[in-house]
């Protein structure tokens, strides 16, 4: 007979596929939905101001050119935009901002992370954080137009599996 206890179980099926996905949050920083090969994932985007002189944004987390340029395009609507949508205007003028999507061993790519960025951006220039329950998707424009995403039952899923009370698509 062979005995095995749970200590073992690691060792004999490899490492867990999915991980327990708890809600992020604080100012700047905003949980977005992500499809995945694997099914759907949630995400937090941060974003943060920079202590020395000089505008402008760098981005980490292994991202894809789709998604940096959606990074691009929600920095410029939200810098573009600032007094209208409730921040000081000139906030991003003077310090460098620095976008961070975790777990930078892992690819990312694609536009349906461009509001949650914005989302992210306005958070920090506000000083406001968005409620860690909350979880959005959507690619954004450089007028402001949310467009329809896909894998939106794999991302349901995933922001039910990390407790998600709001949703915006």
């Amino acid at each position: 007979p062979i005995k095995i206890t749970l200590a073992d179980i690691p060792d004999l099926l490899g490492p867990v596929l999915f991980r327990t996905e708890r809600p992020r949050q604080g100012v700047g920083v905003v949980n977005g939905l992500a499809y995945t090969s694997m099914g759907g994932t949630t995400l937090a985007i941060e974003a943060t101001r920079l202590s020395f002189e000089g505008r402008s944004l760098r981005l980490t987390g292994q991202l894809g050119d789709v998604m940096r340029e959606s990074a691009e395009i929600a920095y410029s609507y939200v810098t573009s935009n600032l007094a209208d949508l409730g921040g000081k205007e000139g906030y991003f003028d003077s310090k460098p901002i620095h976008i961070h999507v975790p777990e930078g061993a892992t690819p990312k790519d694609g536009p349906s992370a461009g509001i949650t960025m914005a989302t992210a951006l306005l958070s920090l220039a506000r000083h406001r954080s968005v409620d860690g329950r909350t979880a959005m998707t959507g690619e954004l424009t450089l007028t402001g137009r949310v467009l329809p995403i896909g894998g939106i039952r794999e991302k349901l899923v995933a922001a039910k599996r990390a407790g998600m009370r709001r949703l915006i698509l």
